[in-house]
């Protein structure tokens, strides 16, 4: 597989908080965030190393080949968290691609964080 895409930013809470709901994404929780698309599905998780680790499959049906990797690495209380879009070549077109890297933004950097209180 090649990295095609990587993003880092941080969320507010410690790397275990976030491995947690990462390393769960499904699960009933009073802070629901992952929100799918009608053309998404549930990601599995394919690996993982706690605090600092988990690999999702693909949650779109056009790439059922991509993973998302997560890392993670702690910083005082919030956690360093990058995600890598992982593809078997070829690439995505560059629209799919957008796309794709849009919602891992929107999942992870918006609907993930905000359920922090962030």
């Amino acid at each position: 597989m090649q990295a095609v895409a990587t993003r880092q930013r941080t969320q507010p809470p410690p790397p275990w908080v976030v491995f947690e709901d990462l390393a769960n994404p499904g699960r009933a929780s009073q802070r629901p965030w992952l929100h799918l698309l009608d053309d998404e599905t549930p990601p599995r998780v394919l690996a993982t190393q706690r605090p600092t680790l988990v690999v999702w499959s693909s949650i779109w049906a056009k790439r059922p080949d991509a993973n998302i990797q997560f890392d993670l690495t702690g910083s005082g209380s919030e956690t360093a968290l990058r995600w890598t879009l992982l593809v078997e070549p070829p690439a995505p077109d560059d629209r799919l691609f957008r796309h794709m890297c849009q919602r891992i933004g929107k999942l992870i950097n918006a609907g993930l964080r905000y359920t922090y209180g962030h």
